[in-house]
């Protein structure tokens, strides 16, 4: 990877790696979300294949295929998913701000995030434990899109 890439290039100009680094793990793009009209409401639950606890996707080479509603980004749709978190680093990249100082590429681990809570692994829960009729038990956010 580049030397401080995030700060030298665009997110269309990054190579495949430095854009998987750029992604700070935090866990919130992998939370269920409906969208309808011109709104979206994030709750907190993970995808069925978010590991919860390490804020990663237990299956990412496939999570396309195996969950419909998985997104992947890229540098054309960042702009579009407003719905992802304003601590996100494609977005906050996207609209040209620095990473802050708790992302692993600038602190060299996950602690910051988590002691500073942006990662998702205290307050999310696995969909298999949420009845669908009890979702709304479980409402983050609601946005306009």
């Amino acid at each position: 990877m580049r030397e401080r890439f995030w700060e030298h290039y665009s997110l269309g100009e990054l190579n495949a790696k430095e854009w998987e680094a750029l992604c700070d793990g935090c866990g919130q793009c992998c939370l269920v979300r409906e969208t309808e009209g011109n709104q979206v409401t994030v709750y907190s639950i993970a995808c069925e294949l978010l590991d919860i606890e390490n804020s990663r996707c237990s299956d990412y080479e496939n999570r396309l295929k195996t969950v419909p509603s998985c997104h992947k980004l890229t540098p054309e749709n960042v702009p579009r998913y407003n719905w992802l978190p304003e601590s996100c680093s494609y977005r906050r990249i996207h609209r040209g701000e620095k990473l802050p100082a708790w992302h692993p590429l600038l602190a060299g681990d996950r602690k910051r995030m988590r002691k500073k809570g942006i990662t998702i692994c205290r307050s999310a829960v696995p969909s298999s434990q949420v009845p669908r009729r009890k979702r709304d038990q479980h409402i983050i956010k609601v946005k306009a899109i």
